[in-house]
């Protein structure tokens, strides 16, 4: 382990793991118990297509990818209420834009680009310092607002009809969730790639679920299990010279499978079912 800490550039992938591990693993809760796991492909693809507008015309793609991503997390807010449509449905239709304008701007583009291809995959030993202070800051905005904001983010999540009765402002608060989980999309997509950061939206919160009574204990072993599996992940790739994002997701699927075969069903917390704007929870 000495040998594997005395290189800056695994020093930096290390922090930059456990920053992406315990930041997309406490949104994807959110994101499963409200049944959105595809939200995260739809903004990942608006995120590349951010990256890829920035290397088309020159200026930083992480903060194309940030504008884009946000973008597309209001976006799919707006149509899915003012289009009466489900989330699915919202997401399926950005999901589409997003990957149009993605393929427009890389056929713009003259030859091959290798750095939109180190977007796409992800290279956690690529990490540079200005990346990992970007990643920790932009993290750490993160985690402060859903400490902030926990109550509400809750209320939201297990019953929108009674939060909105309350006086909660149920469709900002869902806006600025979608806003939340498109900024750790956008701080993983260097390092984990736009191909892999649904993995550590959803995997470690779906094993979260499956042992976990209350909201709160699903985030902070959410947060442990994508934290630990992105370091474990990484020295495995290390010692074994493969793929860290391969690595990576392959242990959390591992730990999926074991876990789902371990756990027993009664514990979990309840997922929200149905149409939007049902207040109602069930348990599988």
């Amino acid at each position: 382990m000495l040998d594997f800490l005395q290189y800056g550039f695994l020093q930096r992938a290390l922090a930059s793991a456990v920053v992406i591990g315990f930041t997309c693993s406490v949104m994807g809760v959110f994101v499963v118990i409200q049944g959105l796991s595809f939200v995260g492909a739809g903004i990942a693809h608006g995120a590349f297509a951010g990256v890829a507008l920035g290397l088309l015309l020159g200026f930083d793609p992480l903060i194309g990818a940030a504008v884009a991503a946000v973008l597309m997390a209001l976006f799919i807010g707006y149509t899915k209420r003012q289009g009466k449509l489900n989330a699915d449905a919202s997401i399926g239709i950005s999901f589409s834009f997003a990957l149009a304008l993605a393929v427009l701007f890389i056929g713009l583009m003259p030859g091959f680009n290798a750095d939109l291809m180190s977007y796409l995959f992800g290279n956690l030993l690529a990490v540079d310092t200005s990346e990992l202070w970007f990643s920790l800051g932009l993290g750490g905005i993160v985690l402060a607002v859903i400490a902030l904001f926990f109550k509400e983010f809750q209320f939201i999540t297990f019953d929108p009809v009674l939060a909105e009765a309350s006086g909660l402002p149920v469709h900002l608060l869902f806006d600025g969730l979608l806003v939340l989980v498109s900024l750790a999309i956008v701080l993983s997509l260097r390092a984990a790639g736009e191909l892999l950061v649904m993995a550590f939206l959803v995997i470690p919160a779906a094993i979260a679920w499956q042992w976990s009574t209350s909201l709160a204990p699903m985030i902070i072993l959410s947060g442990l299990i994508g934290t630990v599996s992105a370091v474990v992940g990484l020295v495995i790739s290390f010692y074994f010279d493969v793929p860290t994002g391969s690595s990576i997701v392959l242990l959390l699927v591992a730990l999926f499978f074991v876990s789902s075969l371990l756990s027993t069903r009664s514990w979990r917390v309840p997922i929200r079912r149905g149409r939007e704007g049902e207040g109602k929870s069930e348990e599988q």
